[in-house]
């Protein structure tokens, strides 16, 4: 007999529910009833022992890094990528202690891989109160710097994927100093992310030091070989910004957030919630504008929506509600930063 079949007994079932009423009734036990189910079928694959350590490694991972962000998730949060190799006299370096300390002064955290060179100088920067680290275990060159190593907002990751999670999952924008494969690794993967919605739209900013051509040629040879032959589109440059100036870098993420504040689905709806209701005019002139994403129907203002309720600390906001086609993320972001405008 499967364990669906068990489960269709009830036997099962009722033995579940027991143990999640045991541990603490919970309005999502649902779930945890389904994460336990998962678990069971594993044992009735019989699983390989190696693959069942992958799953639990990772799963205790994100459990704990669920819990220490848990305590701050009100404080809006910036991942800061760039190379472990950059030492402290070098601009770079100076550069992203000088943005952190800037962006922290705007009311955000900060979250880097924990590591050395530009992570220790944005934590420098930061500060350690305000500062997240991502640390993952390596046989060589990532250590914890000393400004987040003995902060309970360090946490030690086994895998990569799980500690990339993170980065995106919870921050509100992305900045990119220099670096090697790791920072062009995380620097795509957010790209990706966001370009084919699979992350919330957020601001992602490349940033160097004044005289340095070192994202003036990646932005090149982006052009040449990827937009020229057709392999992202002209419109997928209004998701990122290149910049050497600081102001500028943390203006960024500023303007973003002036007015928009959040979005997410419900259904076949996506619902941009706003901190100011745009007037019927400027509606109007959103949906002459951008139609051209709207899949069906038009962009209308609403109350917030009954599947909103576990969100009560935003209910008040207006809400922007429109079929997104799910596509052209670019335009999304002239959207937004058109809103964004209108206060």
């Amino acid at each position: 007999m499967t364990i669906i079949d068990k489960l269709k007994k009830n036997d099962l079932a009722a033995q579940i529910d027991a143990l999640l009423q045991n541990a603490g009734d919970t309005p999502n036990n649902d779930l945890y009833r389904e994460l336990i189910v998962s678990v069971l079928r594993m044992a009735e694959d019989n699983a390989e022992r190696g693959n069942i350590k992958i799953a639990h490694s990772a799963l205790r991972e994100m459990r704990y890094a669920f819990k220490v962000f848990g305590q701050y998730k009100p404080v809006r949060k910036i991942s800061i990528f760039g190379s472990a190799r950059t030492h402290a006299d070098e601009a770079s370096y100076k550069l992203a202690a000088s943005f952190a300390e800037r962006v922290v002064e705007e009311g955000f955290m900060v979250i880097t891989g924990g590591g050395p060179g530009i992570m220790e100088a944005a934590q420098a920067g930061a500060g350690g109160y305000n500062s997240f680290g991502l640390n993952v275990m390596l046989p060589f060159e990532q250590r914890a710097n000393p400004y987040i190593a003995d902060d309970p907002k360090l946490i030690n990751f086994k895998y990569f994927f799980t500690r990339k999670l993170f980065f995106v999952k919870e921050s509100c924008g992305l900045v990119l100093f220099p670096g090697g494969f790791g920072t062009m690794d995380e620097g795509f993967e957010a790209m990706t992310l966001i370009q084919t919605g699979k992350a919330d739209i957020k601001p992602v900013v490349l940033m160097d030091e004044p005289g340095s051509e070192y994202w003036k040629d990646w932005r090149e040879y982006v052009d040449e070989h990827l937009e020229k032959r057709g392999l992202i589109s002209e419109e997928d440059w209004h998701l990122l910004k290149i910049t050497n100036d600081i102001e500028e870098a943390v203006g960024e993420f500023v303007r973003f957030y002036r007015n928009y504040h959040s979005s997410r689905y419900v259904r076949d709806k996506l619902v941009l919630r706003l901190k100011h209701k745009p007037t019927p005019q400027q509606v109007e002139s959103l949906n002459d504008r951008y139609s051209d994403i709207v899949s069906d129907g038009h962009i209308i203002v609403l109350d917030s929506l009954p599947e909103e309720q576990n969100e009560p600390d935003i209910a008040h906001m207006p809400r922007l509600v429109f079929a997104f086609n799910r596509k052209n993320m670019g335009r999304l972001r002239q959207l937004i930063d058109e809103l964004n405008g209108m206060v």
